[in-house]
């Protein structure tokens, strides 16, 4: 019960009620009486007698046997001490003097103290209070004053704290400042050893475009005076300019024949006998094409050449000729033949093309575009051309699948690894295991069943253009079906959207994604795709038209893509200066395409920390001025390609920095920009001396001047386009064509869509560049253009 003082009033009511304590003592007092083999029994057979009797009549000793009950007293409160025997120790004579000696010592000591009292003179209380005040005065102040030390240490230390971060704050303020104005005097050094070096190269450039210009003069004035020599002088540099070609080594000699045509080869073995021997030489035949002379050749000189050069032609090209059936058979003479091209051939016949298969078994490469065959000749294949790799069916409508089927028959044709069946309405391609790559170019018809019919090849390019049907269905299983492939190309397939991008990223071998003008496609599915193990080796990436794609886009691609080399985000309008910061963080990128995006010359500036751009396309980018061009040239002097047309705002100063910095360049665009004039494309002959590409068109400022800089300067330039200069004689643009091999020339005005007219002031109206295979304006008579096999 003791336990039960610090329980609660419930519990111990509880107890008091039930009778539990009773209960235990009788239970307890039994077992340890009675001592039963079976206890429990025993305390079942107890507690069911209790029951019986009730607990009014619970006694301790109710659960012993009565011949084993013993006559105890009562002393204490419980009988428990004399069951284990300590009733006698309570009255022993022990225990009793104990007692006694302790009664008589407490009145000794209480006497004792009495007397004391009584004895002992009293003690003054007011002395023993003022010791007391005195010493409490004593402790007071001692603990007033180690507090008040406390207090004095602790403001001390924080004092001496603060006073140390001062210290340490004017330090770093005092290093701060100083190395402000450490990079603020190096700035300024920086700045004007800059200025220095751009005003050095300025001078450098006037010098040597005055040079430039002295030597042009000195020379027109030497081919002035020597309009009319005597016929002496005549003589006598005809003597000196006389070189005999017959005399080169025979590698030499093939070397200059190979720049020429069949027509002038057959032109120079008429000269004289050792010019006639130069063309006999066998490695000249190897290659014979018929199709730059396809308008004038005629049977008779088909059928000579191949009889003469029957052994040694490896390559036949006649694309466009109109032989006779007859003519084409004596290709089967030509034991060796490997590449063979035969397509837009009107006369060719499956008869004609029975003959050739069993002469030449040797052919690698054949084209039969554009050609009336129909499955006899596709039976004729796998049975004689067992090394072909290289078919081309496009738009032959006369086979059909069965013709197809014919490939894998016999022994087939395992080897062919190239496929193109663009323009076959008819084709579905099944059962070719041995192809590899597949083009679909003019087949709208090509589902998302004919992509599946391919699952069977060991596909590793495929290429869809202007697709309306196929859908993201044909990518849901490509990487299990296509697990090699590595280069896609899906231009213009309206139905593809971002779950055809989540399909692509399981590929591990893809290096070439093409998926210009999928408009459809957005930020959700790039990121999807990027997030795949295809993003590590990607190389080629084309995302024009893609208006959906936006800056986030191209964080995730700085991240993942790091061999990326080209990438086109052409008319991606929601792409912003902020993404381009991103840009620059792929340090493998080689070409850029921004066409028709928003950005401005802070992005420029941002893209010129780069360095090492090749390429880069800012067409029709109206936030883009001459400065942002300029910061971002003075930084590329790797710059080979660069296409700022139709950027209405660019002037002369651009063509200046190219000049000075861009050496290097081999293609330059600046057409619909208004405001260049002569002086700009002076300068870029006088340095550009590496110029290959150059568009004008729409620089309605330039005069015949520029032709005659360019032929001094850019003795390189190979393609040349003028249209809509309407200050360029036609004139001057005839004697231009025999020194470029592609011209384009025209003197009207520029379109509306330039936006600007004849004058080159903008115009109001905003105009829309028209799409692709739209004609832009119609062909007058003034206009003129010329191509190398024209001239």
């Amino acid at each position: 019960m003791s336990s039960l003082r610090t329980a609660s009033p419930r519990l111990r009511s509880y107890f008091k009620e039930n009778y539990i304590p009773q209960i235990c003592e009788a239970l307890l007092c039994g077992l340890l009486v009675t001592c039963p083999e079976d206890p429990l029994r025993y305390l079942e057979r107890m507690i069911m007698t209790i029951i019986e009797n009730g607990l009014e009549s619970l006694h301790w000793d109710m659960c012993i046997d009565p011949l084993m009950k013993q006559n105890v007293r009562i002393l204490s409160e419980t009988c428990l001490e004399q069951l284990f025997g300590l009733d006698d120790q309570l009255t022993t004579p022990e225990l009793m003097i104990k007692a006694c000696t302790f009664y008589t010592g407490h009145l000794v000591k209480t006497c004792f103290g009495t007397w004391k009292e009584m004895t002992m003179p009293h003690i003054n209380v007011e002395d023993t209070l003022a010791e007391k005040m005195e010493k409490a005065i004593i402790y007071c102040d001692s603990k007033l004053k180690k507090f008040s030390f406390h207090q004095w240490y602790s403001y001390t230390k924080n004092q001496k704290a603060k006073f140390q971060g001062a210290i340490l704050r004017i330090q770093k303020i005092f290093q701060d400042h100083r190395q402000r104005n450490f990079i603020a005097k190096w700035r300024d050094i920086v700045r004007i050893r800059n200025k220095i070096r751009e005003e050095e190269l300025i001078s450098k450039h006037e010098s040597e475009l005055k040079n430039w210009k002295k030597r042009l003069k000195m020379k027109s004035s030497e081919e002035f005076a020597s309009l009319e020599p005597s016929f002496s002088e005549a003589v006598f540099k005809s003597k000196s300019m006389e070189f005999d070609i017959s005399q080169l080594p025979e590698n030499a000699v093939l070397q200059i024949f190979s720049y020429l045509g069949l027509r002038d080869v057959i032109i120079c073995g008429q000269v004289n006998h050792s010019w006639m021997v130069m063309i006999q030489i066998t490695k000249l035949w190897n290659a014979i094409n018929f199709s730059t002379v396809k308008n004038t050749v005629t049977d008779k000189y088909v059928v000579s050449t191949l009889q003469k050069w029957r052994l040694n032609v490896l390559c036949l090209n006649f694309r466009g000729c109109l032989l006779r059936p007859k003519t084409l058979k004596y290709v089967s003479h030509c034991r060796n033949l490997q590449e063979l091209n035969v397509s837009d051939c009107s006369t060719l016949t499956d008869e004609a093309m029975r003959h050739i298969s069993e002469g030449c078994h040797g052919v690698l490469y054949l084209n039969l575009s554009n050609t009336s065959i129909t499955n006899k000749t596709m039976r004729l294949l796998p049975k004689h051309f067992h090394n072909l790799q290289n078919l081309s069916l496009a738009y032959c409508r006369k086979f059909t699948d069965k013709g197809l089927q014919y490939l894998n028959l016999g022994n087939g044709c395992h080897k062919l690894i190239y496929l193109d069946l663009s323009g076959c309405t008819q084709a579905l391609v099944e059962k070719c295991q041995s192809i590899t790559s597949v083009v679909f170019i003019g087949s709208p018809h090509i589902s998302d069943c004919a992509f599946k019919a391919l699952s069977t090849c060991d596909l590793r390019k495929i290429r869809f253009e202007g697709n309306k049907r196929i859908t993201d269905a044909c990518f849901k299983f490509i990487d299990k079906n296509y697990p090699n492939i590595n280069h896609i190309y899906m231009v213009d397939c309206k139905g593809l959207t971002d779950g055809s991008l989540k399909s692509l990223s399981p590929l591990k071998q893809l290096t070439v994604l093409n998926l210009a003008n999928c408009v459809r496609i957005g930020d959700v599915g790039l990121r999807q795709f990027l997030d795949g193990p295809s993003s590590i080796r990607i190389r080629e990436l084309n995302l024009s038209n893609c208006m959906q794609l936006g800056d986030a886009s191209i964080v995730k691609l700085s991240e993942r893509c790091r061999n990326l080399n080209y990438l086109s985000l052409r008319n991606c309008e929601q792409l912003t200066d902020q993404g381009i910061e991103y840009i620059v963080n792929i340090f493998s990128l080689v070409s850029l395409d921004l066409s028709g995006t928003v950005i401005s010359n802070e992005g420029l500036i941002m893209l010129s920390r780069h360095k090492k751009l090749k390429e880069l396309s800012l067409s029709e980018c109206y936030k883009i001025t001459d400065l942002g061009i300029q910061a971002f040239c003075k930084n590329s002097v790797l710059l080979e390609h660069l296409d700022v047309s139709y950027c209405l705002q660019l002037s002369d100063d651009i063509i200046k920095t190219i000049a000075i910095y861009c050496v290097s360049l081999t293609s330059l665009s600046i057409a619909g920009c208004p405001q260049i004039t002569d002086l700009a494309i002076e300068m870029l002959s006088a340095k550009c001396r590496y110029l290959h590409i150059l568009d004008i068109s729409g620089c309605i400022r330039l005069t015949d001047q520029i032709l005659d800089d360019l032929k001094v300067g850019c003795k390189q330039l190979r393609i040349l386009k003028m249209q809509y200069c309407r200050h360029i004689s036609m004139e001057a643009a005839h004697k231009m064509s025999s020194v470029v091999q592609h011209q384009e020339y025209s003197c009207s005005d520029p379109p509306s869509w330039f936006g600007y007219d004849g004058g080159g002031n903008p115009l109001n109206v905003q105009y829309t560049k028209p799409f692709k295979g739209v004609p832009e304006v119609t062909v007058k008579e003034s206009e003129y253009s010329s191509t190398e096999e024209e001239v």
